[in-house]
């Protein structure tokens, strides 16, 4: 039997981003399974998950649900995920920013709205073609995807898990630059992206229901399905890149290290007792002159456990003195010691013979964009502007 798909400006519009959805999905795969990247195997499940949102619009559109058996069968598969999506979005990022992630029991609770809805999609197979063998939910001919009010849900849920995975982002932050020396370096601008484009999903979505009045007509939603994949194409490009880079630099501590687990030895030195009778005021003088005897602060990958090993104590003293008796996170802390010595450096008119990057470096600093912002934090002035008012 033959299936003819109809190709026009609607159907073979949303086919070119079904096409390269699937396409990324795949290779998002590939490269989880190869190098064991869990973060990949998740946007490869949210690839193919946005794939499937836009199939019925794209055979709509190519008259498969027009009549026949290809009504017959579509009406029964549920396409449209949209329960499962937030859950996926939610354990992408976290896997992301913790690679050593691993779903708990607990964690698949958040799966069972998607498994109610594919129960319910089941029920209603079995009713309609197995039971009465004639319509009885699908009475009204509509794709019971589309139905107002599991969208709506849809919308609902993917928000929730939106501002679930933003608190998990701001987390992962505020342990980033408790724990190294390095944090703008490692904090993962795609995830901050990509939850924009997230975002911008669900805004659309909300912008064009308010402003369509025949949001319920099937022909109707186009433009909505279009803009969607658009942002849906730039997650995939985007995210795969990403994932490209991540392999690329597998081998580079610098890139890989798990801030997480940085955490977790504080956490578990915090019931440790301590080695040393010594006041805070006694930690922040040994603190202060570790860093400007040993000059600890020009290892670009300095970390808290460093600081620790060196002073013969625990991180959580070292977090704590940092934290309590400087009133700074440790990025900051060891920054401002790195900025001190640049400007020492840039006093005694070593500009005049070498770059601003060379000098950084020698610092501590692992990238030019790093230290122009931490310069400018801890100045108010860039660089070449502070050089410019020394003259």
């Amino acid at each position: 039997m033959e299936f003819p798909f109809n190709f026009n400006d609607y159907s073979s519009t949303l086919l070119i981003f079904f096409f390269n959805g699937i396409i990324f999905s795949a290779l998002t795969l590939r490269q989880g399974l190869i190098h064991n990247i869990t973060a990949s195997r998740w946007l490869s499940l949210l690839l193919f998950l946005y794939a499937m949102y836009i199939t019925p619009y794209m055979l709509g559109y190519a008259g498969w649900y027009g009549g026949g058996f290809t009504r017959e069968f579509l009406f029964f598969i549920p396409f449209m995920q949209v329960l499962l999506i937030g859950p996926v979005v939610y354990f992408y990022s976290k896997s992301l920013l913790n690679s050593s992630f691993k779903l708990s029991k607990k964690d698949y609770f958040h799966f069972i709205p998607a498994l109610l809805y594919a129960f319910y999609s089941l029920v209603v197979f079995i009713t309609d073609k197995l039971v009465l063998d004639e319509y009885y939910f699908y009475a009204d001919n509509k794709d019971k995807d589309l139905s107002n009010w599991y969208q709506v849900a849809g919308v609902v849920s993917m928000f929730i898990y939106l501002i679930m995975s933003l608190k998990y982002y701001a987390y992962y932050k505020k342990i980033l630059f408790e724990t190294v020396s390095y944090a703008e370096s490692i904090l993962f601008k795609w995830i901050k992206n990509f939850m924009i484009a997230f975002l911008t999903i669900l805004v659309l979505r909300i912008v064009f229901f308010i402003t369509n009045p025949e949001w319920g007509n099937f022909g109707s939603q186009y433009w909505h399905y279009i803009a969607f994949s658009f942002v849906f194409y730039y997650i995939a490009i985007t995210g795969y890149s990403s994932i490209i880079k991540q392999t690329a630099l597998k081998g580079e501590k610098l890139e890989i290290i798990n801030v997480f687990e940085e955490s977790l030895k504080v956490d578990q030195n915090e019931n440790k007792p301590n080695t040393s009778d010594k006041d805070d005021q006694e930690w922040q003088e040994r603190l202060s002159e570790l860093m400007t005897k040993k000059n600890l602060y020009e290892n670009p990958r300095l970390t808290l456990s460093d600081v620790a090993r060196e002073l013969n104590t625990t991180t959580k003293i070292v977090s704590s003195t940092v934290n309590s008796g400087f009133n700074k996170n440790f990025n900051d802390y060891v920054n401002e010691y790195r900025i001190d010595a640049v400007k020492e450096k840039l006093n005694k008119g070593e500009h005049n013979t070498r770059t601003l990057l060379g000098i950084a470096l020698d610092c501590g600093f692992n990238s030019k964009a790093t230290f122009n912002r931490a310069f400018k934090k801890c100045t108010a002035l860039s660089p070449k502007d502070y050089v410019d008012k020394m003259a």
